[in-house]
């Protein structure tokens, strides 16, 4: 028996508006989630989270160290102790959400885009960043950028 399956699947902008926003609104109930979690269970008490692997084993800052605490601290409105842990997530917070809100009217619309499509450019841009900000928060000039 031979022979070619077909499928027809509707247009994305033909899907139901619910339909739509299911996966914007899905990663935004798991962010939430994680983060009144971190909310919840303070990272500034010894015992509630893992060390960090590259600073437990190698003993210098990765470019995530202190973002538990730095999620914790925003989610108090410490915006201060949240710059104190890691500046580079406060700083990333605001750009998340426009992209969220991008991605989420882009979907009532009826566009089946990815949230992010970012060119090699892009990625690599980003990965300098993290790379510099790792560099500069293990200096003495960038102590200030420890947690």
């Amino acid at each position: 028996m031979t022979g070619s399956v077909t499928t027809t699947a509707a247009p994305f902008a033909a899907r139901s508006l619910p339909a739509r926003l299911r996966d914007p609104l899905v990663g935004a109930a798991g962010v939430v989630g994680a983060w009144a979690y971190v909310g919840a269970v303070d990272p500034h008490q010894p015992g509630h989270y893992p060390v960090c692997p590259t600073f437990g084993v190698l003993g210098v800052y990765c470019p995530l160290c202190g973002g538990l605490r730095a999620a914790h601290d925003l989610a108090h409105l410490d915006l201060a102790g949240a710059f104190a842990g890691n500046a580079l997530l406060v700083l990333a917070v605001p750009v998340v959400a426009v992209l969220w809100v991008s991605w989420l009217l882009a979907r009532a619309r009826g566009s089946a885009r990815p949230f992010v499509d970012p060119t090699p450019r892009q990625l690599a841009y980003g990965l300098v960043l993290l790379a510099v900000f790792m560099l500069v928060r293990n200096l003495p000039v960038g102590s200030f950028l420890a947690p």
